[in-house]
């Protein structure tokens, strides 16, 4: 509708609409990741007025993680099938129904369906497979720096809207402290509907960064896709050792980050005596230094071995979880551990896409991705879980920091496993020369 006209008008002053698509993709993760990241901050609220215990709330919240990731491949294939703007509407419409059905919620179950499944369904829907394909799909260089910028888009989300969540919840009750992420889904899918294009040849350009001549491509390539192609796809990857070894990394990866700190850090906190605001407002300050992070890793995946920057990022989480119960909870301890855990929370995905990319090539990057992707969100289940059944049993967390501190290094270790790709080598003067 409005797409054709502003990208011509952009074009007559040298921009191309393939940053707008950037900034929706960006406000969708950042919505997207709103809605995931409040529910970690309800968890006393809804114990207190309900009667659920962490173990409970926290088995909700692990559908909502193993869904997030196990829609990871069939995204791909849904926006492959229905078109990217199509996909992303109707994942907003229903990552906001969720989040304002559970208003009315009296028993568990509906915990279960509005927080768990429609919230999991949603938000899968896009998450990063998203941020994969748009990266792909409209941009010929800067990929890495694309990916970054969308995937510090979960930190945007955090640092806006969990301290202004935390305050409304106690100032107005957590009811109330739902309505901003259901009205920024709400205006983001009104956006993207008038919008969002499926591919740069809907408003007649080429990807950025193309070669001079390069034809415009109308419409979707001829490829012929069903609900068999992901399994497919997982067969002809699961051949390879670097399939292996990028899941079983991202599958720590979601154990370490929004399965454990997300869900678990505010009343991790209020354990240690912290409030709810304080413990958001440090999480909001790990959300800013992850922002910072991650754009950097972008930038970095497009220059440096990716193997090595994964090694230094999996190898920094981990000593600064195993540290932190040693923090003691005070504004210098967490400031420290925001600042370290935050530069890298999801520094990782860059160098993940990159080496996924490299070595399975661009037309199966999406959906390989969206397996290895499956393996982060099922390992967050885990976390999830697994740390709300810790503290019921032992009364503490610390365990669980000590497993994912572990589990951190380990993966560290692996990505050296990882032969370097050929295309590495060419990577850092393609992307200066553009």
């Amino acid at each position: 509708m409005f797409a054709q006209p502003l990208s011509n008008w952009l074009h007559r002053r040298g921009w191309h609409f393939s940053w707008v698509i950037v900034a929706l993709t960006f406000l969708t993760a950042l919505s997207s990741s709103a809605a995931l990241g409040l529910p970690g901050a309800l968890i006393q609220p809804l114990s207190k007025e309900f009667g659920w215990n962490v173990e409970e709330i926290s088995s909700a919240l692990a559908v909502r993680f193993a869904l997030f990731g196990l829609m990871g491949p069939f995204a791909a294939i849904l926006m492959e099938r229905f078109g990217v703007r199509n996909v992303v509407v109707t994942a907003l419409t229903l990552v906001a129904a969720g989040m304002a059905l559970a208003t009315r919620m009296t028993q568990f179950w509906h915990l279960v369906l509005f927080w768990g499944i429609m919230l999991g369904i949603g938000s899968g829907m896009t998450a990063l497979v998203l941020s994969a394909v748009v990266s792909n799909r409209w941009f010929e260089t800067h990929r890495g720096l694309v990916v970054g910028l969308l995937t510090a888009s979960s930190a945007t989300g955090q640092l806006i809207f969990l301290p202004v969540g935390a305050w409304m919840i106690e100032h107005f009750g957590w009811r109330l402290a739902v309505l901003p992420v259901f009205a920024s889904c709400a205006v983001v899918a009104i956006a993207v509907y008038l919008l969002m294009r499926n591919r740069p040849g809907d408003v007649g350009l080429t990807p950025f960064g193309a070669a001079p001549g390069t034809p415009v491509v109308a419409g979707a390539p001829a490829m012929h896709v069903t609900l068999a192609t992901p399994f497919r796809i997982l067969a002809e990857a699961s051949r390879s050792r670097v399939f292996w070894i990028l899941a079983a990394t991202f599958f720590i990866c979601g154990l370490s980050t929004n399965g454990l700190i997300q869900t678990h850090f505010i009343s991790l906190c209020g354990d240690a005596g912290l409030g709810p605001v304080p413990a958001a407002s440090v999480l909001a300050m790990m959300g800013a230094f992850d922002l910072v992070g991650t754009i950097g890793s972008g930038w970095l995946s497009d220059r440096y071995d990716n193997r090595k920057l994964l090694l230094m990022y999996y190898g920094l989480r981990g000593l600064s979880l195993l540290w932190l119960p040693y923090s003691e909870f005070t504004l210098y301890g967490l400031s420290l551990f925001a600042m370290f855990y935050g530069l890298d929370w999801i520094a990782t995905v860059p160098p993940t896409v990159r080496l996924t990319g490299a070595s399975f090539g661009k037309e199966k990057a999406g959906m390989v991705f969206g397996w290895i992707f499956s393996a982060h969100q099922l390992g967050a289940a885990v976390a999830a879980f697994g740390a709300g059944r810790i503290r019921t049993l032992l009364l503490t967390y610390n365990p669980a920091l000590f497993a994912a501190g572990a589990a951190c290094l380990i993966a560290a270790a692996m990505v050296l496993m990882i032969r370097k790709p050929a295309t590495s080598a060419a990577a850092a003067p393609t992307a200066k020369a553009a």
